[in-house]
């Protein structure tokens, strides 16, 4: 069984975290929530929560991110891989986790969709990389630069 663990490197953390994902302008949205995506080069997905003071007070609003944190903790190894997702409630009455849970996994899958699919084939250099010791040398991030 895969641990359903809900560690400090599976939250967005940082303004800029939320920018890149609500710039990538891809989202999905049904009754229940307004999910955002973006790549995010790891392996595992990523969770942000962003709930408007329209939605309540306090109280109301820390109550649906511990809703959103659990959804996402518990249904974590069935969402798609490598993805940053920020979760928004619709206006209306407070979902159960189970309606959160089905709806952030139909949503999430539809904007992976949107983004669309994973790069797959040999890498830009037309050799295949088949693990760590046979990648080349990175190139200095100084050399992308063109010269004036």
């Amino acid at each position: 069984m895969l641990p359903l663990m809900f560690p400090q490197n599976r939250r967005l953390k940082t303004p800029a975290e939320f920018e890149r994902v609500y710039a990538r302008k891809r989202s999905a949205s049904d009754g229940v929530l307004i999910v955002y995506a973006c790549e995010n080069g790891l392996t595992h997905p990523r969770l942000g929560c962003s709930v408007s003071r329209k939605v309540g007070g306090a109280v109301v609003r820390n109550r649906y991110k511990r809703l959103f944190r659990e959804a996402f903790r518990l249904a974590q190894h069935d969402l798609p891989p490598g993805l940053d997702f920020i979760l928004i409630p619709r206006p209306g009455a407070e979902p159960t986790r189970e309606a959160v849970s089905l709806s952030l996994l139909k949503l999430a899958w539809q904007t992976a969709r949107k983004l669309g699919p994973p790069p797959v084939g040999p890498p830009a250099g037309g050799k295949r990389v088949t693990s760590q010791s046979d990648a080349p040398p990175a190139e200095p991030a100084s050399s992308a630069l063109p010269d004036r």
